[in-house]
């Protein structure tokens, strides 16, 4: 927990976090409703004797309260998807209509892609990439298990992806959910902070500030580009957004979270940040019992 200690400053309730931290995190499945409406996949949770709690902000996310979220008979069917609680945010806050063209740049193993396809009842093409050859069969997988037909799987760095393949030329909307120190995790992984150093955050927050750039010039004017990390570094949070706003034509847009959160940081170590990161959101492992996440809302502006 030790590297966690820098984030004292900016933390509220510093002692609550940490306890919260060292907590293990329960168990949470998503509703999958391009096969099932809430209410079957509860009444088939309830049949197997499987108790749940819906969440206060989203009724589609449900704490299970068993050790086996993907033994269920509603998991089998694909009912419902095992996704972390806040996992579930960054689609909510990306807001995809059926009929768009959404990319997720970093999608696999595909929790948050087959959530965008679901939110858009299945119509429309949501391109699901990864860099990673080996993680991409998990999303593929994931994404059959759960009927998104609308789903198109590429293998790709995208920090410099073409959309030469495409018969379009831009997104509608794009999700980064970038690769990360994964602090924020630390509740289901506890070795998440074994090989933590501050060098590896400054050289993840290279590859998350060339994905976000390219998420930015690849989406529409009057586009939205949701950024988000499972992370507590604002070199990885709030620097990566600022270097975004400072070289891409876009800027920082409110959203409603009905998720307790804290606002995000415009000071660390010497560094001043736009007033508008605050309209960023900083989720903490004490406010909502949940992992840590930070997320962000782009307007593409040109």
């Amino acid at each position: 927990m030790e590297p966690l200690e820098r984030y004292r400053p900016i933390v509220d309730e510093f002692e609550a976090f940490l306890a919260a931290c060292k907590r293990p995190l329960g168990n949470a499945v998503r509703v999958n409703t391009i096969k099932a409406s809430v209410d079957r996949a509860t009444t088939a949770l309830e049949e197997e004797g499987v108790e749940f709690e819906q969440a206060s902000w989203n009724p589609r996310v449900l704490g299970l309260e068993t050790d086996s979220p993907g033994s269920t008979w509603a998991s089998f069917h694909g009912f419902t998807h095992g996704q972390e609680e806040v996992s579930a945010v960054p689609p909510v806050v990306l807001d995809p209509e059926p009929g768009e063209r959404v990319w997720d740049c970093c999608a696999a193993p595909g929790g948050k892609a087959t959530q965008i396809a679901a939110l858009m009842d299945d119509r429309g093409t949501v391109v699901a990439n990864d860099n990673n050859l080996g993680r991409i069969s998990a999303l593929r997988f994931n994404a059959e298990r759960l009927g998104a037909t609308s789903l198109a799987v590429t293998n790709d760095d995208a920090r410099n992806y073409s959309l030469k393949r495409f018969s379009f030329d831009s997104f509608d909307r794009a999700l980064v959910d970038a690769p990360c120190s994964c602090e924020g995790t630390i509740r289901k992984n506890p070795d998440a902070l074994d090989n933590w150093s501050e060098d590896h955050i400054h050289s993840v927050a290279g590859i998350q500030k060339g994905i976000l750039r390219r998420a930015i010039q690849t989406t529409r004017e009057g586009g939205t580009v949701v950024y988000s990390t499972c992370t507590f570094a604002p070199e990885e949070n709030e620097a990566v957004v600022q270097h975004a706003i400072e070289n891409e034509s876009c800027r920082v847009a409110d959203f409603d979270l009905d998720l307790e959160h804290s606002p995000g940081v415009t000071v660390w170590n010497g560094d001043e940040f736009d007033p508008s990161l605050e309209r960023t959101a900083r989720i903490y492992p004490h406010q909502n019992d949940t992992g840590g996440f930070f997320v962000a809302k782009l307007e593409v502006t040109g």
